[in-house]
C-alpha cells in the first residue's frame, strides 16, 4: 500500500551521474530510467555502482525504457517530477519527453551543466514547474552500467525564474535530501550556474580540444596558467554584467585547485573531453556558446571564450558527421 503513494519519478538520462541520483530516489519513490545508448545492457544486467561515498558494488536494478512513450504506456498515473540528465543539446529533450509531462502537474528538474538552458523549457512547458539544479560529482560510466562516483556529491537548487513559486524547489530539495543526497536550496540559482561555468567554461572545451586532462594542458606551456585565467576573467565579467558578481578571489580559487592537482598528476577528465574520446556529441552550446552571446549581449569583450566556442562547435558538429 505504502509503494502505491510513493512519488513517480522519471530520469531522461542514465549517464553516470543520472544513475547515482536514480540510485537513491529509487529507496523513497516509484522510479524509472529512460536508457538509450546503455539500454541493453541495463535491460539484461541493471546497474553497478561503485561509489566513495555510498559504497561500492552497489547493484540494482531499476524500471527501464526506450523512451518516453514507452514510460507513459506503462501506467496512467503522472509523474512527480522528471528529472533531465542528459547532455544539454538545444531544440532536443524538450520535445522527447513530452509524453510523460503532465500539464500543472510534473515538476521538469535540469540537473545539466552550463547557462540559459532552461528557457526553452519554460516556453515549451509554461504551466509547469521548472527547478534549475546545478551538480557536483566527479562519476564515470565505463563500461556501460557501470558508475564510478568520486567524493564529491551536491545539488544547488532553484526555481526557474527566479520570480517564481520557490514551493516546488523547496520540496524537491527535502525530497533528494531524505533520499540520502546533499542539496542546498537557493533563491536565485542562476549564481551558481555562473560560478560553476568558470571551471566548465574554461576546462570542458581546452581539455576536449586538446585530448588532455587539466593538468596536462597546465605543465605543457608557460603560458597556460596565464590563458586559463583569462579565460575565467572572461566568463566573471559575463556573469557581472547580468548581475551575478564573482569576485577575483574565486576565480583565483578554481584555477589553483587544479594547480594543485600536479604534484599528484590527479588530473580531471572534464565531460567535453570524455564525450570526445566516446565519439559523442558535446554541450557545446549550453557551456561555451550561450555565455559567448551573453556576453556580446552586454558588450562584454571575450575574444579567447568566443575562439573556443568557434573551435569547439567545428569540432562538435565534425563529430556528429561521423555518428
Amino acid at each position: 500500500m505504502a509503494s502505491e503513494k510513493q512519488p513517480r519519478i522519471l530520469l531522461f538520462g542514465a549517464g553516470s551521474v543520472g544513475t547515482v541520483y536514480l540510485y537513491l530516489l529509487s529507496k523513497v519513490a516509484t522510479t524509472t530510467a529512460v536508457c538509450r545508448s546503455n539500454y541493453e545492457v541495463v535491460k539484461k544486467d541493471g546497474f553497478t555502482i561503485n561509489s566513495s561515498i555510498f559504497g561500492e558494488n552497489l547493484h540494482f536494478r531499476p524500471n527501464v525504457v526506450r523512451d518516453c512513450v514507452e514510460a507513459a504506456s506503462q501506467s496512467p498515473d503522472p509523474f512527480e517530477y522528471i528529472i533531465v540528465c542528459s547532455k544539454a543539446i538545444p531544440d532536443t529533450v524538450p520535445k522527447l519527453i513530452a509524453p510523460v509531462v503532465t500539464p500543472g502537474h510534473t515538476a521538469i528538474v535540469l540537473i545539466q551543466n552550463g547557462v540559459g538552458i532552461e528557457e526553452e523549457y519554460l516556453k515549451a512547458y509554461p504551466n509547469n514547474p521548472i527547478i534549475s539544479a546545478v551538480v557536483y560529482m566527479p562519476a564515470t560510466q565505463r563500461p556501460a552500467g557501470v558508475i564510478k562516483h568520486g567524493e564529491v556529491e551536491k545539488l544547488q537548487v532553484g526555481a526557474y525564474p527566479s520570480s517564481a513559486t520557490p514551493d516546488y524547489a523547496k520540496a524537491f530539495t527535502e525530497f533528494v535530501t531524505a533520499a540520502g543526497a546533499t542539496a542546498e536550496f537557493y533563491e536565485d540559482v542562476q549564481h551558481k550556474r555562473w560560478m560553476k561555468l568558470l571551471v566548465n567554461a574554461s576546462w570542458n572545451p581546452m581539455c576536449a580540444l586538446a585530448l588532455s586532462k587539466d593538468t596536462d594542458i597546465l605543465n605543457a606551456s608557460e603560458e597556460a596558467n596565464g590563458v586559463v585565467l583569462a579565460v575565467m576573467l572572461e566568463i566573471r565579467d559575463i556573469a557581472a554584467a547580468h548581475g551575478y558578481e564573482i569576485t577575483r578571489e574565486q576565480v583565483d580559487n578554481q584555477l589553483s585547485r587544479a594547480q594543485a592537482r600536479i604534484p599528484t598528476n590527479a588530473g580531471i577528465e572534464p565531460s567535453m573531453l570524455q564525450d570526445v574520446q566516446s565519439d559523442r556529441r558535446i554541450e557545446v552550446e549550453a557551456i561555451v556558446g550561450n555565455p559567448v552571446r551573453m556576453g556580446k549581449e552586454k558588450g562584454v569583450a571575450c575574444v579567447r571564450l568566443e575562439m573556443l566556442y568557434i573551435l569547439a562547435k567545428a569540432l562538435d558538429l565534425q563529430i556528429g558527421r561521423r555518428t
